[in-house]
């Protein structure tokens, strides 16, 4: 069973006795400036807007498909995912850990911490580009049951036994910004009826490096909104990086049931048929 989180030493022991490709999901500047040694930058894993769609979900499958087999994925490899910290990234990593396990990849990890955990413990930074050998990557078209569509979303409202968690920042929460890119990047501003609020932020420690809060302290603050490990989730966010960020946390704490609304805001507000709250929660 693949580790998902993996601390730079686990990582750099990985590399010595495994095939490992890494992947930097910093934007180019970033990755330009230096990176792990022999990484490759894919930026589109945080920049790529998706629909829930059929015709979104294929352009997703093949785009995607395309870029991680143009690395080198072929099903033999382990994918280590990384950003520049895990608070600072808006959970870029984790959205190309939830890309690669919904298209089927076998063997998907994190660094956690980032390239600011690489850099602390004092292992090797390049500027060196590297020269991938494209592979025919294994894509798993029945490889679906982390994702939801925006229809799975709207059965959810009004269902007690699924949880719909909006880990967005507070002033998309309570409908002053519709997204990080500007208050009026989307065409509504406001949150999924019913949703509960964890930011996710909340789930991480901060420290010199920043990484997940224990399983404990991950539970203790979901309880804070009445979810256990019983519960069923539904999390979304703007466009699935921050919702990624906490499946992996919620998951990596013993909370099984969770899928993502990958589309998330930036496709639900644009549909004006859909429901939407606006105002001041009711936990104000």
């Amino acid at each position: 069973m693949t580790t998902v989180l993996l601390d730079p030493q686990a990582l750099q022991t990985k590399i010595n006795n495994e095939k490992v490709v890494l992947i930097d999901t910093r934007n180019p500047e970033q990755y330009a400036a230096g990176h792990l040694p022999g990484a490759v930058n894919i930026h589109d894993i945080f920049t790529f807007l998706a629909a829930s769609t059929p015709e979104g979900i294929t352009e997703l499958k093949e785009k995607f498909a395309r870029v991680f087999g143009d690395a080198g994925l072929s099903g033999e490899e382990t994918a280590v995912v990384y950003e520049d910290s895990m608070n600072t990234g808006f959970g870029q990593s984790c959205r190309g850990y939830f890309l690669l396990c919904y298209l089927g990849y076998p063997k998907v990890s994190i660094l956690h911490g980032g390239f600011q955990a690489w850099k602390a413990a004092g292992f090797a930074v390049t500027t060196d580009l590297p020269t991938p050998v494209a592979a025919e990557f294994p894509l798993d078209h029945s490889a679906s049951e982390l994702m939801v569509d925006k229809d799975d979303v709207l059965k959810a409202i009004g269902d007690d036994s699924i949880v719909l968690l909006d880990v967005r920042d507070v002033d998309e929460w309570i409908g002053t910004s519709s997204s990080p890119y500007g208050k009026d990047f989307s065409s509504r501003k406001g949150r999924l009826p019913g949703a509960r609020w964890l930011e996710w932020y909340r789930l991480m420690k901060p420290g010199a490096v920043t990484v997940f809060k224990s399983p404990e302290e991950v539970l203790a603050d979901c309880a804070s909104v009445g979810i256990t490990k019983e519960s069923h989730v539904y999390i979304y966010c703007f466009k699935g990086a921050r919702a990624s960020n906490t499946l992996v946390a919620l998951k990596a704490a013993g909370i099984n049931n969770v899928k993502l609304y990958f589309g998330s805001w930036n496709e639900w507000a644009e549909d004006a048929t859909l429901p939407i709250e606006e105002g001041l929660p009711y936990a104000c």
